[in-house]
């Protein structure tokens, strides 16, 4: 049988729906975020990267390299292995300590990514506590729902941020033990759920809550801990798991949670026990990311004004896009060729760098440019970017117009 020929097909029939992903080669370059050198056909040239996750630009911060390459000095590059084995290092207990703090937790537990922490702390839970049953917001992350699936416990999909629906579907299983999973910033559609409404159906029904905060750690709440702290709720919450790849710029994924709960995922986790443990340097950088983050506003203040400028200049210029309480700014084209050729001639002819959110990342029928701006955007760099969607949808409308 010739496998390379079964693969080839389905990519084949990936290009022709328009849902290939295409990756831009890029070089991130110290001190010029967000822009980038891109690798292309034509040789490398300066972009201006529109969609990056690193949203406050925490990545590029002196303080958080300097971190870095001081224990890279002093612990070398790899942790060695496992933390079960050999792996466990201070600076990880000093990250853990770090992000229990953020979210006034008793502990804290380090992930290679916000991926596998989601995962392994979900299907741990779904295949330890009998008779669990797990009730899953019907946004949620793909490293939610593949977590939830891996565990075999029993699932109810409740109706995007519907705590009334939540309510029934809780009412309905009676006395068994309950887990609710939700996010506090859903990412593509840039919404913000109603949390105090979700808790407040959870404890009616004695549920154990798990909260995504992986698109508002580092971006909400006096000190960063993202919409749990910002509203005063993250005490009334069981699990809150986070990244360090996102708003603190770095890479990995961690819970916040009792003593109890995460040194029982720490003994019970596959994901965590069997897999290579982040290198001392990462923990050492994104622990001087957090604790800058605490004490400091004007990172949040600077990507705010910046994406209340974006907006307001969309606006000026007649650019939809979805409306929402978030950082997140997604213009919807709503077809995958469409969305793919846009993104290119942004690229081509303005060389602004913003990636095609196509299925399965989104449903079909909403495929999205997502731009996510930073305090490092200038006002110029605003500009050019509203100046050159105008000039697109202008060319769109008078194609329209002439079929």
């Amino acid at each position: 049988m010739n496998f390379d020929q079964i693969f080839n097909q389905q990519l084949e029939q990936l290009k022709a729906e328009g849902n290939y992903r295409y990756f831009a080669e890029l070089e991130r370059c110290c001190e010029k975020f967000p822009k980038a050198a891109n690798h292309g056909a034509d040789g490398v040239r300066d972009v201006t990267v529109w969609c990056s996750n690193d949203y406050l630009g925490m990545g590029q911060n002196p303080k958080v390299i300097e971190a870095m390459q001081e224990a890279v000095s002093r612990c070398g590059t790899g942790a060695g292995g496992t933390r079960n084995i050999s792996g466990t290092n201070h600076d990880h207990l000093l990250l853990e300590r770090e992000v229990a703090d953020l979210h006034g937790k008793e502990a804290g537990l380090l992930f290679t990514s916000g991926y596998i922490s989601n995962w392994a702390t979900l299907s741990t839970l779904g295949s330890r506590i009998k008779d669990i049953v797990i009730f899953s917001d019907s946004e949620n992350h793909a490293s939610m729902i593949e977590g939830i699936r891996h565990s075999k416990a029993d699932k109810v999909i409740w109706q995007h941020n519907d705590a009334e629906d939540l309510d029934r579907k809780l009412a309905a299983v009676g006395d068994r033990p309950k887990l609710v999973a939700f996010e506090s910033v859903y990412s593509m559609d840039g919404d913000i759920c109603p949390m105090e409404e979700i808790l407040d159906v959870c404890e009616k029904h004695g549920a154990m809550t798990y909260l995504d905060e992986v698109h508002a750690v580092g971006m909400y709440g006096a000190r960063g801990g993202g919409v749990s702290e910002e509203r005063g709720l993250a005490d009334r919450i069981d699990i809150i798991e986070g990244t360090l790849g996102k708003a603190f710029g770095c890479v990995g994924g961690y819970i916040t949670g009792s003593a109890a709960v995460c040194d029982f995922i720490r003994s019970f986790a596959s994901g965590f026990i069997f897999t290579t443990a982040l290198p001392p340097a990462v923990a050492a950088a994104a622990r001087t990311s957090i604790a800058h983050l605490k004490e400091s506003q004007t990172e949040r203040a600077g990507q705010r004004r910046q994406v209340a400028r974006l907006r307001a200049t969309l606006d000026q210029k007649g650019i939809p896009y979805m409306a929402n309480e978030s950082h997140i700014v997604p213009v919807m084209i709503g077809d995958p060729v469409k969305t793919r050729m846009i993104s290119d001639y942004l690229m081509e002819r303005y060389a602004i760098y913003v990636q095609p959110i196509n299925y399965p990342t989104v449903p079909k029928g909403t495929e999205r440019l997502r731009f996510t701006p930073s305090p490092l955007h200038s006002d110029a760099e605003i500009d050019r970017l509203a100046g050159a969607l105008s000039e697109l949808w202008e060319q769109c409308a008078l194609a329209r117009a002439v079929a």
